[in-house]
């Protein structure tokens, strides 16, 4: 009769949970001192202000005030309700939010599409389709206030008329909406690039194969597979664009005659003008509450199609 020697168990063996021999799995304690380092700026900097802003709102805070700040409840928001001027800026944002959103992801995904064919030098117009990307907005607001000057603007002299495309009440948000497609064009097209590489070229080959035509491959094999890339980026553009701030500021500061005053315009003029803390927390409250309704149609758009 021959003995089998048995091999010896190691120390570490089974210690994952059924996870790659000598691995340890990181629980409770020490999972969350592992996460501390990223989470602690985001409580710092982000978490922290969004719920003193929110507690703000219910205050009467003002600058300049001595005596003490008091707890209002809901006053700051049923003055804004009843503030006009506040809704039009809102109107006035989300105008200029679909209006720089839609043709921006359609101008996105056609450069995307050219971009992900193989062509000549396509590096290069790859570095180059990404350089609006690589400027502050700032910047980009004083270019094209040069490019839209009445006098010794590039534009006037193309076109031969002097006209002041920024102080014109026809032409003010239209220029701006200009501004805000170039400008931002470069980030929706990179995520969008991104999608497109991912998509396996043995099913183009396939789809070519059975006779579709370059339109049919995209509708029906293209498209599918960047969708949830898609509807992502657009949703977060979209969000962006209502945000939008720098931008406005520096082309038109809101005006002409508010034309061009979105709602972070207005709120920053409430706050930092005429010293209106409370009520401008109050304003910024309902953006956050837009943006994440916002956030949760698009999340819920996103589980649905993932459970299709």
């Amino acid at each position: 009769m021959t003995a089998t020697a048995r091999p010896e168990r190691r120390p570490d063996a089974g210690a994952s949970g059924g996870g790659a021999p000598g691995v340890r799995r990181v629980t409770g304690h020490g999972a969350w001192f592992l996460v501390l380092p990223a989470l602690i700026p985001i409580l710092l900097l982000s978490v922290g202000p969004l719920l003193y802003g929110i507690a703000l709102a219910f205050t009467d805070a003002q600058s300049g005030r001595t005596e003490p700040t008091e707890w209002i409840g809901l006053l700051n928001f049923q003055d804004l309700a009843r503030d006009t001027l506040f809704w039009e800026s809102f109107r006035i944002g989300l105008v200029w939010a679909v209006a720089v959103s839609v043709p921006q992801f359609v101008l996105a995904l056609g450069l995307a599409l050219l971009l992900n064919q193989n062509l000549r030098f396509r590096w290069l117009a790859r570095a180059l389709a990404i350089v609006p990307w690589a400027m502050p907005e700032v910047v980009v607001g004083v270019m094209w206030r040069l490019v839209y000057h009445p006098e010794a603007g590039i534009l006037g002299e193309t076109l031969g008329t002097q006209r002041d495309w920024l102080g014109s009440l026809g032409t003010a948000l239209p220029a701006v909406v200009v501004v805000g497609i170039w400008a931002r064009l470069p980030q929706v097209t990179v995520v969008l690039l991104a999608g497109l590489s991912n998509v396996p070229k043995e099913l183009h080959e396939a789809a070519a194969m059975d006779g579709a035509g370059a339109w049919r491959r995209f509708r029906t094999v293209t498209w599918p597979a960047i969708r949830p890339v898609a509807l992502a980026i657009g949703a977060l553009s979209f969000i962006w664009n209502i945000n939008s701030f720098a931008l406005v500021y520096v082309l038109t500061g809101g005006g002409p005659g508010g034309r061009t005053r979105l709602p972070m315009l207005f709120a920053y003029e409430e706050a930092f003008r005429y010293g209106q803390f409370g009520y401008a927390a109050a304003m910024g409250c309902v953006l956050v509450a837009v943006v994440s309704v916002l956030l949760a149609v698009q999340l819920v758009g996103r589980l649905r199609g993932d459970g299709r």
